[in-house]
């Protein structure tokens, strides 16, 4: 079963979803992952926060595990404390046609595929662990409805 949403009129529209936060142990290494393999860049580099540039309008975000448990200031104001705890999963959008170029650069950078997917409405995945343990995703157009 599909289930679509309904617009609301009214609601405020979104753009997207534009930051994915991950919690590291080891920031430094799990930086040196993502520039390498990925190719992002640092926007912010901090003890407690890095943000990497993952494409136009979208944010990887490294923070230390347990470095912002309490509030940080910002602005005159304060960003909420938040944390997180275990592997957690994200997934970056993918040509279709570089799904097969993906699996070789990630293996050629030593990065086991841990499981690829047919998916039954006709969009591929690749999964693969950072050093931090997160599960990540690459993934092809078909997935969803909305991709």
């Amino acid at each position: 079963m599909v289930l679509r949403a309904t617009p609301v009129t009214g609601r405020p529209k979104i753009d997207g979803v534009l930051e994915t936060c991950l919690y590291c142990d080891d920031v430094p290494a799990t930086r040196a992952f993502y520039e390498r393999v990925f190719g992002f860049t640092a926007m912010v580099a901090e003890d407690r926060i890095v943000a990497m540039d993952a494409g136009k309008g979208h944010v990887l975000i490294l923070f230390r595990r347990g470095g912002t448990t309490a509030p940080v200031p910002v602005g005159g104001s304060s960003i909420p404390p938040h944390d997180g705890a275990g592997p957690q999963h994200f997934a970056f959008a993918i040509p279709a046609a570089a799904y097969g170029d993906w699996k070789r650069h990630l293996e050629d950078e030593g990065v086991a595929v841990e499981s690829e997917v047919d998916w039954p409405s006709g969009g591929r995945s690749l999964y693969f662990r950072d050093p931090e343990g997160h599960l990540g995703e690459l993934a092809t157009p078909g997935i969803w409805s909305n991709y």
